[in-house]
């Protein structure tokens, strides 16, 4: 098993990102290590020395997404001007996740997301209801301070949430960013 106090070594980076590229092409759902393990130029049982085991992969996988996740939010905290208002950040949110660059990450986020919900103990624990605070603190970043913390703006950001969320899923699923985006853009500013 491998030493996860350590410092990840080269290779082992090396290969997560290779399999990060696999898997959002492929998915994790039928995720084997030998394919895998051959289309990265790897073996098995490396990936096994190197991660553990296969759970430990899709982990280590799901966190390498987390991190493009978190990458986004950082940069929605640190814009100048700052997004005001669950409206401005929403947009700015919505126009990141229509982004067609963006597509195999979000499939792969939404399989994950899925995942999490039918199967809470296997490698994907959590990741939804992670997922689900990290988006909540951003947006509750761009509501107004005295507003924040109340019964209204949490439901307010829990709605403009569940807006983004469904209509991301909608968008994976038909291709249709115009009817989408006006979606999202008419709840943002009713």
């Amino acid at each position: 098993m491998a030493d996860t106090t350590t410092a990840p070594s080269a290779r082992r980076t090396e290969l997560l990102e290779l399999a990060y590229s696999y898997v959002r092409r492929n998915g994790l759902t039928d995720l084997s290590l030998r394919p895998l393990a051959a289309e990265i130029g790897s073996s098995p049982r490396v990936l096994l020395f190197l991660f553990g085991s296969k759970d430990g992969l899709v982990r280590a996988l799901l966190a390498r997404a987390r991190e493009e996740e978190l990458a986004l939010m950082r940069r929605l905290r640190e814009e100048t001007p700052r997004p005001s208002g669950l409206s401005a950040a929403g947009e700015r949110i919505w126009s990141w996740l229509s982004d067609p660059a963006h597509r195999t990450l979000l499939v792969l986020w939404l399989e994950a997301y899925a995942h999490s919900l039918v199967d809470p103990t296997g490698p994907w624990s959590e990741f939804a209801a992670t997922t689900v605070t990290d988006w909540l603190d951003v947006l509750a970043d761009a509501q107004p301070e005295s507003e924040r913390d109340t019964p209204g703006g949490v439901a307010r950001r829990t709605a403009a949430l569940a807006v983004l969320r469904g209509a991301l899923i909608d968008l994976l699923a038909t291709g249709d960013r115009p009817r989408t985006t006006a979606a999202v853009h008419q709840h943002l500013h009713a």
